[in-house]
C-alpha cells in the first residue's frame, strides 16, 4: 500500500509541476502581448495600406529600441486600409508629427513598426492616431518586377545588336 501511495505522490507532485508551469507561460505571454496595456502604456492607433508582416505582438521601435508593441488589427471600414493599435511606453514622450512605417529586419527578417518622432512640441496621448504612415513593402512584387525589367533590357540589347555579316 506504501508503494502505491509514494507512486501517486509522485504523480500529483509532477502534474502539479506542469499546471504551475503552465499558467507562468500564460501570464507570461499575456503579459507579452495584448495585456501590457497598462498604466505604464499608453494607446494610438496608425491606418497603413499595406499591414502585411505584422501581427499582434510585433515590435514597436524608435531608432531601432523597441518601445511598444501592436496590441490590436483591423480592417477600416470607410478607407479598406489596416488599422493598427500601438501601445507605446509612457516614458517615451512622441511629437504628435511622428510617422510609422512598416520595415523589415531583412531579407529573412520579420517586420516591426518604426517609428519616427517629428518636431512638433505637443506629444502624443491615449487615443490618438499617427497620420503619417508608409505600408510594408510586397519583397516579390520587388524582384519580379526587377527580373522582368532585366529580361526587358536583355531582349533589347539582342534586338538593336548590329545583324553580323553572312559568311561568304
Amino acid at each position: 500500500m506504501t508503494a502505491l501511495f509514494r507512486q501517486n505522490l509522485i504523480e500529483a507532485i509532477v502534474g502539479a509541476l506542469v499546471v504551475g508551469i503552465a499558467v507562468v507561460f500564460v501570464l507570461f505571454s499575456y503579459q507579452r502581448t495584448s495585456g501590457n496595456v497598462g498604466a505604464d502604456r499608453y494607446r494610438v492607433s496608425a491606418l497603413f495600406p499595406n499591414a502585411t508582416g505584422v501581427a499582434v505582438g510585433t515590435d514597436v521601435r524608435v531608432s531601432g529600441i523597441k518601445v511598444g508593441s501592436v496590441v490590436d488589427q483591423s480592417l477600416d471600414p470607410d478607407t479598406f486600409q489596416a488599422r493598427l493599435g500601438l501601445s507605446i511606453d509612457q516614458r517615451i514622450k512622441l511629437p504628435l508629427d511622428s510617422s510609422a512605417a512598416i520595415t523589415s529586419e531583412g531579407i529573412l527578417g520579420g517586420s516591426y513598426i518604426s517609428l519616427t518622432p517629428g518636431g512638433e512640441s505637443e506629444t502624443m496621448r491615449e487615443g490618438d492616431e499617427i497620420l503619417d504612415t508608409q505600408g510594408s513593402v510586397d519583397l516579390m512584387t520587388l524582384i519580379g518586377g526587377f527580373i522582368n525589367q532585366t529580361g526587358k533590357s536583355e531582349d533589347k540589347a539582342a534586338a538593336s545588336a548590329p545583324a553580323e555579316p553572312a559568311a561568304p
